[in-house]
């Protein structure tokens, strides 16, 4: 529920503020408050937990598409690493889950965590990204990004002045390049 500084219930209102302003309406959003996946940058989650969770989410949504983030987790921190790591669990280690995602249809797209230098260069990522292959590759327009960036400020409780950096100079909110895993 992104409880780290006891902000559990703000940031909840900031997440579905944030997904009204991109199109997706507060009864497509889950917020899952469990003791033991709490928010703690520096905190793997339960691997079997978190993909037990991720699955059910799929099956009731009947989702065929899931974007997650890579095992650098795009900032490195540990509960994104988690989304990756649950979602892997069940694609390679659990013959069954596997199976059953293949029955579900449900793909998993990971965005792909870069170096410093390019996350930091913006619009000039562009041509380093589509010269380097990956998957799937999405270059947003100037109003989606403008479309993002007031998203990203529904988020209050969390816009610290390296956010604000972020939001202006970040290739994620120009370019963003996807692998199938």
């Amino acid at each position: 529920s992104g409880n780290y500084y006891n902000q559990g219930e703000i940031r909840k209102k900031e997440l579905e503020q944030s997904c009204f302003l991109l199109g997706i309406p507060a009864s497509d959003v889950t917020v899952i408050d469990h003791r033991d996946l709490l928010d703690n940058p520096t905190v793997e989650w339960d691997t079997q937990l978190l993909a037990t969770f991720v699955l059910k989410h799929i099956e009731a949504n009947n989702i065929n598409l899931v974007v997650t983030f890579d095992a650098g987790g795009v900032s490195g921190h540990a509960n994104h690493i988690s989304l990756y790591t649950a979602l892997r669990y069940k694609q390679y280690c659990c013959f069954e889950v596997f199976i059953l995602f293949l029955c579900l249809g449900c793909h998993v797209l990971v965005l792909e965590s870069v170096s410093l230098f390019r996350k930091y260069i913006s619009i000039l990522d562009v041509p380093i990204s589509y010269l380097l292959s990956s998957d799937a590759l999405f270059i947003l327009t100037e109003e989606e990004t403008e479309q993002a960036k007031r998203a990203m400020r529904c988020h209050c409780s969390q816009l610290l002045w390296f956010r604000h950096i972020y939001m202006l100079f970040s290739r994620y909110m120009v370019v963003n390049s996807l692998r199938l895993l």
